[in-house]
């Protein structure tokens, strides 16, 4: 970007400043610490300057939003076109529940729906399983059955709005659901528009919420990928999960690294599994955490873009524009809340509002003040929401497109991530894959290792946490936390009894039995369980056949 001569120059005149400017500065005021760092632990230099980015060629590796290798964004106009879609992740307690948040959201401004499921439907079990016990509609909504998806988007038109529902080991089930409710609304499943999680890789890295083990969880992402493309093609079918994996602890680069290389084996299986690449890829959609180092999260979007972008052209030979551009959803860093004097949280909030927003997010999720101690109320909801507007209209920032481009700091960090991921990747390709390194435990002990790290230097004070270990303050005990009824429990057990005695049990059998011809043939089986939901047949019935069949994954132990 900057040739010999003025390089050169360059370096003098900094060598200059240093002599003559900046050593008197620091005889007499010397800075706070020996080394500053980012959020991630990499060493920030006092300054950058072209020097830093002297590497960087303007027209490969920044170029213009829109356009390859789309670090600048994935729009040519992004925010002076369209805003991204405001999306507040919700469900607790009965679909009743949650229906009646929803709508609050909606009249709120939300412009997209995004919901929670309790641990129960996560794990594929009814709500009156010896194993849900406790767990019925606690962190999310309880979804047993057709019956319940039906209350819960009752009076929201599925044509209007876009869904987002964060599910994973039975996502074939959930998006059945999804599409059966929209039928009976009369909507067809080529207008719904949305995101399945899907993402079983992340699960078993990060967050635990598997059933089955990785190959017939693998088939059946990818039955999802070629029945939405076919049936449901503004579907997002995929949605490729750094945040999970930021949650555990892991480093930017490392949340770049690793959700990159399950993407890699996303496409590789649907490949594998006959499909051409420029088919599926399109609607393969990421999601992303926004913690507090605004400047480097910041580079972390654009280095993810430009290295996705970068993959699918030179390793999958992808020909469309649209297989290239990685879209993707942030939330906000839930790990990053604390209970202690949790009105600080709006404040980190705001902060990573602006960091996926000037990282050119296609929708946000902001998580609300007292989620470190339960599950949002409507008014934590209703300030995370307008934290989101005010940003969006208010702050200038979507006046531009990626208005920090071109900051020497910025460039250099995009740079860095950027190569630091491709550095895990191939040592993930060299282990023989995403799957087979998760096996091998690679990547949950990296993750595990920088954990450890972080957490080192909040207890010796090294890095400080306002209200936890520096600034810290009496506080009364939190009142007003929302809290789900014990009874939801009994309740949801007591509508799976009437469902069972009022449908046609036979049908439900027949149906069952069919899901499980297909799954041991090489069958899609999304026709076969879109059936079996339609006939009322539930969540726990149609996983229970896919446990059977396929087996339940035992995570292995690294000692």
């Amino acid at each position: 970007m900057f040739d010999k001569e003025r390089l050169d120059q360059i370096q003098q005149s900094k060598k200059d400043w240093e002599d003559k400017v900046l050593n008197k500065t620091l005889e007499k005021f010397p800075e706070r610490q020996d080394e500053f760092q980012t959020g991630s632990g990499d060493k920030i230099e006092r300054l950058y300057t072209p020097e830093d980015i002297q590497g960087i060629n303007y027209d490969e590796e920044i170029g213009y939003p829109g356009q390859y290798p789309y670090t600048r964004g994935a729009q040519p106009t992004m925010y002076r076109g369209r805003l991204w879609t405001m999306r507040m992740y919700a469900g607790f307690a009965t679909a009743e529940e949650s229906n009646k948040r929803y709508k609050y959201l909606i009249e709120q401004g939300s412009k997209g729906l995004s919901v929670a499921f309790d641990l129960p439907t996560q794990i594929g079990y009814d709500s009156d399983h010896s194993l849900s016990a406790g767990e019925v509609g606690k962190v999310g909504v309880a979804i047993d059955s057709l019956a319940d998806m039906e209350i819960l988007f009752d009076g929201i038109p599925l044509d209007k709005v876009s869904t987002s529902m964060t599910i994973n080991a039975p996502a074939s089930v959930l998006l059945a659901m999804y599409i059966a409710v929209a039928e009976k609304q009369g909507v067809s499943a080529d207008k719904l528009r949305g995101t399945i999680q899907n993402d079983i890789l992340k699960e078993y890295i990060a967050r635990g919420t598997y059933i089955f083990p990785t190959e017939p969880s693998m088939r059946l992402i990818t039955d999802i990928f070629e029945y939405c493309s076919e049936s449901v093609p503004k579907w997002n079918t995929i949605s490729i999960s750094g945040y999970h994996i930021r949650e555990a602890g892991s480093t930017a680069a490392q949340e770049v690294g690793f959700t990159l290389a399950d993407g890699i084996a996303y496409v590789d299986a649907a490949i594998e599994a006959g499909l051409d690449v420029d088919a599926f890829a399109p609607r393969l959609s990421f999601f992303f955490n926004a913690h507090n180092d605004l400047l480097e999260e910041v580079a972390k979007f654009r280095a993810a873009r430009r290295l996705w972008a970068k993959i699918m052209k030179e390793r999958f030979e992808a020909k469309s524009e649209k297989s290239m551009r990685l879209k993707f959803h942030t939330q906000t860093g839930g790990s990053t809340l604390t209970a202690q004097q949790p009105d600080n949280n709006i404040v980190r909030v705001a902060i990573q509002t602006l960091a996926a927003v000037l990282g050119g997010t296609q929708s946000l999720h902001t998580n609300s003040k007292d989620e470190a101690l339960a599950l949002p109320t409507e008014d934590s909801v209703r300030i995370a929401l307008r934290t989101q507007q005010i940003v969006a209209h208010e702050s200038g920032v979507t006046n531009t497109v990626d208005p920090l481009a071109g900051s020497y700091y910025i460039e250099a960090k995009t740079k860095a991530i950027e190569e630091e991921a491709m550095k895990y990747i191939e040592k993930i390709d060299e282990l023989g894959g995403a799957p087979k390194a998760i096996d091998l435990g690679y990547i949950q002990q990296e993750i595990m290792d920088s954990a450890y790290d972080y957490q080192r230097e909040v207890e010796s004070e090294k890095r400080i946490v306002v209200g936890v270990n520096k600034y810290k303050s009496e506080e009364e005990p939190p009142t007003g936390l929302l809290k789900v009824d014990p009874a939801v429990e009994e309740l949801q057990k007591k509508k799976l009894q009437e469902l069972k005695s009022k449908r046609d049990n036979e049908e439900v059998n027949n149906r069952l039995e069919a899901l499980r011809k297909a799954c041991n043939s090489k069958e899609n089986v999304m026709p076969y369980i879109i059936e079996a939901v339609k006939a009322y047949g539930t969540l726990g019935e149609i996983c229970g056949v896919m446990r059977e069949v396929f087996g339940e994954y035992q995570q292995s132990v690294r000692i």
